[in-house]
């Protein structure tokens, strides 16, 4: 038969703060990781709207050339 000792108060207290611990440096972590992909997506949204400024000069570039050779 397998006997189970209740836990004290103070090893109670001492898993609850171990638990409270690792939670807290996960929730840094996470808010590192956030900050980053916050800063990447601004960056794409940039670097998008870049490439849509390109695309729209080609466009009219396009556009005038085979407007004179009509």
């Amino acid at each position: 038969m397998f006997y189970h000792r209740s836990m004290t108060t103070d090893e109670r207290l001492d898993r609850l703060t171990e638990r409270h611990e690792a939670l807290t440096q996960s929730v840094e972590l996470l808010a590192i990781e956030t900050r980053e992909l916050k800063s990447a997506i601004a960056q794409d949204a940039e670097n998008i709207r870049a490439l849509a400024r390109i695309a729209e000069i080609h466009e009219r570039r396009i556009t005038h050339i085979e407007d004179e050779q009509q």
